[in-house]
């Protein structure tokens, strides 16, 4: 029985110990190392009510020394809702339970949604786009130059001869030729010659452009060829029938006098072949498709150069009567008259540069400033003061005719003796 009362006593005494707690519990009641992860600072909240019955089944049992409330650390084990997630948070926020969900959540997401966007789709079109439109148009114009130079910049026809000398002859030159006779145009935009139009007209053929054989009355001063013959093409009108075709990839040029077909073949006069990239002339005392052995081409006025605004060339004339004998850079001549009173092939004249040209029309000023810089070169017999030019449906033929205000007393010609 005294045993009893003991044990009855003990008992009280623990409840009374226990009550006057009130529901909190030092920090030492989370018994454990200082370096586990329950050793915290000051208390834990919200306890009272739960910890009591923790606390007597810690002191009941007697398998549990020295635990106390929620020592394990584990959420799984406080009965309440609110209390664990508030002790985890406030006290320890590097527990399990908060940095698991907040880890996985938070990484996962972020790394992933955000690498795969960035690259994948970034990537593609930065690569792919950008690279094909600089790559490919590049070598284009690389490829296709402006073809080939109207022969090179040293050449006689590009030569200017505003600052030569006069020829100690000049009037006697100019007075043969036709002192009073008129500048004349020859070329226009009138749909001539089978709508071809009038002047001489010329052919842009290529390395792809069928070639033929060419039978020539006079072959002996002519170059065989095979010559690039389009289809259908453009033919000068008139007895002369020239054929000019600028080869502007292969960088030659073929000119036909008196040029025909007849079936499936053709025939000329007499034919030459000039390399575009060369000053080479043909050899002296040979014809071409011209009276003075030169070509045609870089002497004609041509639209494109006028509408461009300026001729860098000499250009081709006509005179009625020339003398037996030829200059640089012609080398045929056509004529019977004593090179004393009669101009030879390859005289060079120019507009005088007293002559005012502010006053005519725009394509007018390019051609006469061109024969002020360049001049002319005497080069077939024909009418007086002729100048040749290429057709084109662009001509403005009111501003043509006023070059017909001009005659040969406005011009004068040049000593190109040291042209060479």
């Amino acid at each position: 029985m005294g045993v009893l009362l003991a044990l009855v006593a003990v008992s009280a005494a623990l409840l009374t110990t226990w009550a006057g707690l009130g529901g909190s519990v030092p920090t030492g009641a989370a018994i454990g190392d200082p370096h586990s992860s329950m050793a915290g600072s000051t208390t834990l909240a919200a306890v009272g009510p739960t910890a009591i019955p923790i606390a007597i089944v810690s002191v009941a049992g007697p398998d549990s020394p020295g635990k106390g409330p929620g020592a394990s650390g584990k959420p799984g084990k406080t009965p309440g809702p609110t209390t664990g997630p508030t002790v985890a948070s406030t006290s320890n926020p590097t527990f399990g339970p908060t940095v698991a969900p907040t880890l996985k959540p938070t990484t996962a997401p972020t790394t992933a949604p955000t690498t795969l966007p960035t690259s994948n789709p970034t990537a593609a079109p930065t690569s792919n786009p950008t690279a094909a439109p600089t790559f490919n148009p590049t070598p284009a114009p690389t490829t296709n130059p402006a073809p080939c130079p109207m022969f090179p910049s040293t050449n006689v026809w590009n030569r200017r001869v505003d600052s030569l000398p006069v020829r100690s002859d000049s009037a006697t030159m100019i007075g043969a030729i036709g002192l009073s006779s008129v500048l004349h145009p020859d070329f226009s935009s009138l749909a001539w010659n089978g709508g071809l139009g009038y002047g001489i007209p010329y052919n842009k053929v290529n390395l792809s452009t069928p070639t033929y054989h060419v039978s020539f009355q006079y072959a002996s001063e002519s170059d065989p060829g095979p010559y690039p013959i389009p289809a259908s093409p453009k033919i000068e009108g008139g007895s002369d029938a020239h054929l000019l075709l600028w080869d502007t990839e292969g960088c030659n040029l073929y000119e036909i006098f008196d040029a025909s077909k007849s079936g499936g073949s053709w025939s000329g006069g007499s034919g030459a072949i000039w390399d575009l990239r060369s000053n080479t002339l043909r050899p002296d005392g040979w014809t071409s498709a011209d009276a003075a052995g030169l070509p045609i081409l870089p002497g004609l006025v041509r639209y494109d150069e006028v509408a461009a605004g300026a001729i860098l060339h000499a250009l081709r004339f006509t005179a009625p009567r020339t003398c037996s004998d030829h200059i640089y850079p012609a080398r045929h001549d056509a004529g019977s008259y004593s090179c004393a009173s009669y101009p030879p092939m390859g005289l060079r004249v120019r507009l005088k540069a007293s002559v005012d040209i502010s006053g005519f029309p725009a394509q007018a000023q390019v051609i006469l400033l061109a024969l002020k810089r360049y001049g002319m070169l005497l080069a077939d017999n024909g009418s007086p003061w002729y100048v040749t030019g290429a057709p084109n449906a662009g001509w403005n033929d009111d501003a043509l005719h006023t070059l017909q205000q001009l005659n040969g007393s406005d011009f004068e010609a040049v000593d190109t003796s040291n042209f060479r």
